[in-house]
């Protein structure tokens, strides 16, 4: 009969093992969510521009990176590029902490992928007569993007972009492959040090449920107040 303690978890062992894997956690989605939506829609705008030289990278490279399994990808930046890269652009952390600041670049360039295709959806949504007004008063096709039509497709894509960033935090789970301290590494951590795992790793998955939950839940609020301002 399965017989489970829960007695273990107290104040030190959450500080130690388990406040710093969620820091990580946190800290590599938002930054991850932030420059994936940048890259991401820099990508869009090089899709929709109508000039080939532009359009066929992009396609490519989201095409690519939508079609291989995350954590391939994760694999592939950890193993293949040199060490001496991350020294390089983050000196001796860079060098002490390669899994995250891997898993950083990894999550970035993955996620910039559909981060790309929602704005992509979003600057379509935007009725055409917004973009021919914008032209009318004598703007460029960058001042319409950015004036115009960008605030309103960040408007009717934030829901979705905030979706894909709580997907995002469930698969930052991923990165224990290689080692990376986030917020699953801090639980197993635990389980070994403690022999603990069956409680370990219910608590987990009850902590990753209720962080994933409740943002869902924001979501859904938002997207109703979206809806209504419409």
């Amino acid at each position: 009969m399965l017989n489970l303690d829960f007695g273990f978890l107290n104040w030190d062992i959450i500080q130690n093992f388990i406040l710093k894997g969620l820091f990580f956690s946190i800290q590599l989605t938002l930054v991850a969510m932030v420059g994936g939506i940048v890259i991401g829609t820099l990508l869009a705008l090089m899709r929709l521009s109508g000039k080939q030289w532009l359009v066929l990278p992009a396609a490519a490279y989201v095409n690519t990176m939508r079609s291989v399994p995350l954590v391939m990808v994760i694999l592939w930046f950890f193993l293949l590029i040199p060490g001496g890269f991350y020294s390089a652009i983050a000196g001796t952390w860079g060098a002490n902490h390669r899994a995250e600041l891997s898993a950083v670049i990894t999550f970035t360039l993955f996620e910039a992928a559909y981060y790309s295709e929602i704005m992509r959806a979003g600057i379509q949504s935007v009725p055409k007569g917004q973009v021919y007004a914008g032209y009318a008063v004598g703007m460029s096709y960058r001042q319409t993007m950015q004036l115009v039509v960008l605030p309103q497709a960040f408007r009717n894509m934030l829901p979705v972009l905030l979706t894909q960033t709580i997907i995002l935090f469930q698969d930052t789970s991923l990165v224990y492959a290689i080692g990376a301290y986030d917020l699953l590494k801090g639980f197993d951590l635990t389980a070994k040090n403690l022999n603990r795992p069956v409680e370990s790793y219910l608590i987990a998955a009850v902590v990753y449920f209720i962080i994933c939950f409740s943002l869902s839940m924001l979501v859904k609020r938002l997207q109703k107040k979206i809806a209504i301002i419409r």
